[in-house]
């Protein structure tokens, strides 16, 4: 059980049926002590606390909290297996293609060492993304859907082997019975009439880099020349997103410790007309002056809060907007075996370096200590795989007793590494962050049932 206040509510969420209540005060204190304390001690401390609160009042909450434990709604517990061993499918669904270890900005917080990723800048070859294409098909056994993502870098340097690359899938999987889904991911500067055609009839999503604010913006994500990005790449984005006509797409910030009143950035982004935000924190090396640390939970805690109210209020003025985070499918969502095993890193979702590598996802190539194979001759390194299929909430202790567990399904790979230098290690900080995330997001769900 999990049980939070938050915007006016007071919420139960019942962790492994995933039901979720909201209740007045009484029947909160009341499910809050059920099963610590006796009916007679609960039954004397609620009347101390609440004036005119009868004994048939306190009676009739137990038996509704009673017949929702039975109908497992409440206390339910947890059956979901946690054994040891493999939990993931080793059959590939999705590739990231590094087509670009090229780009022409140079953001201060960039993980891949701006476009770089510490190694030799290049561009990928058609030959050697039709090699990645190929690989996936024949190691996509039992799956029709696949996902292909154009990373760098920056994609639009290598635009034209981008757009080789969708026709030879598109051909491609006509003759082995998939289906592919594109994304691209670009930072703007050379979005122009063909690439918005393009993406609006081949690209599934576009994502659309921007931290918000000019000021906020242009502090971090700089061109080559030094001079700031917003102003060249707001109207790119307006242009690109009004073409869509609907179609996904997503604005995608980073926040750092320079602006930890990331939701000043959100709002402004709403406010330019995206709809479709997204605002991540950063994950900074040891040290790095703009890296977010324990210290500033509380202030970040508090912002995604503030966040969440601003949403409702919007929503009811007929301005809404979705964030990513707060997105979540109460009656559906992630099948239990996503909900267990995690995204897929090493697994079903591979990077491919513009040499044809092959890593675990973006955020670990140039490390070749997670080099896993090639686009030849596929996954060579087989331990390390096992090691990854191995992640997820099963394989540490204080995932199996999050309440958030289900949510989460043990969460990045490539942040536990950069913070513990394990995969399977804690990232203390992403995780309180997910977690009031979550409650947020249920908040809202509750906030839209009233």
């Amino acid at each position: 059980m999990h049980s939070y206040k938050l915007g006016g509510f007071n919420i139960i969420l019942d962790v492994a049926s995933g039901s979720i209540h909201s209740v007045d005060d009484v029947a909160y204190d009341i499910i809050s002590m059920y099963g610590r304390e006796s009916r007679e001690e609960i039954l004397r401390r609620i009347k101390e606390k609440y004036s005119g609160i009868t004994d048939e009042d306190v009676l009739e909450v137990f038996s509704d909290v009673e017949e929702l434990k039975i109908r497992g709604k409440l206390f339910s517990p947890d059956a979901f297996a946690y054994a040891d061993g493999p939990t993931r499918k080793k059959t590939l669904k999705a590739l990231c293609l590094n087509v670009s270890h090229l780009c022409n900005m140079t953001c201060k917080y960039c993980f891949a060492g701006q476009g770089a990723y510490g190694g030799g800048a290049g561009l990928m070859s058609f030959d050697t993304g039709k090699q990645a294409i190929d690989f996936l098909i024949g190691a996509s056994a039992g799956r029709k859907k696949l996902d292909i993502d154009f990373f760098g870098g920056e994609p639009l340097l290598n635009w034209e082997v981008v757009k080789q690359l969708v026709r030879y899938a598109r051909k491609a999987g006509q003759g082995s019975g998939k289906e592919f889904r594109f994304t691209l991911t670009t930072n703007g500067l050379l979005i122009d009439d063909d690439v918005i055609d393009f993406t609006t009839t081949e690209m599934h999503n576009v994502v659309l880099s921007l931290d918000g604010r000019p000021e906020v913006n242009d502090a971090m994500r700089k061109r080559r020349d030094g001079g700031g990005s917003y102003a060249d790449v707001v109207p790119k984005f307006k242009k690109l997103v009004d073409a869509r006509g609907g179609k996904e797409y997503y604005i995608r910030g980073t926040f750092t410790r320079e602006n930890t009143d990331f939701v000043n950035d959100v709002l402004h982004m709403a406010d330019l007309g995206f709809s479709e935000l997204s605002m991540e924190p950063v994950v900074a090396k040891e040290n790095a002056p703009y890296g977010l640390t324990m210290d500033d939970l509380p202030l970040l805690c508090e912002q995604y809060e503030t966040l969440a109210g601003e949403m409702l209020k919007r929503e009811k003025a007929k301005r809404g907007f979705t964030f990513y985070h707060y997105k979540l499918d109460l009656t559906g969502g992630p099948c239990l075996h996503k909900r267990l095993a995690g995204c897929g890193v090493g697994t079903e979702y591979l990077a491919v370096t513009p040499d044809g590598g092959l890593y675990p996802c973006h955020q670990f190539v140039g490390d070749k200590s997670f080099l896993l194979g090639d686009v030849c001759n596929g996954v060579t390194n087989t331990n390390l795989r096992d090691k990854f299929n191995a992640r997820g909430i099963h394989a540490r202790s204080e995932c199996r007793e999050c309440w958030a567990r289900i949510y989460c399904s043990g969460g990045c790979a490539a942040n536990a590494y950069n913070a513990t230098g394990s995969v399977n290690g804690i990232y203390k900080l992403g995780c309180e962050m997910f977690k009031k995330r979550i409650e947020c997001a249920i908040m809202i769900k509750v906030a839209q049932y009233q």
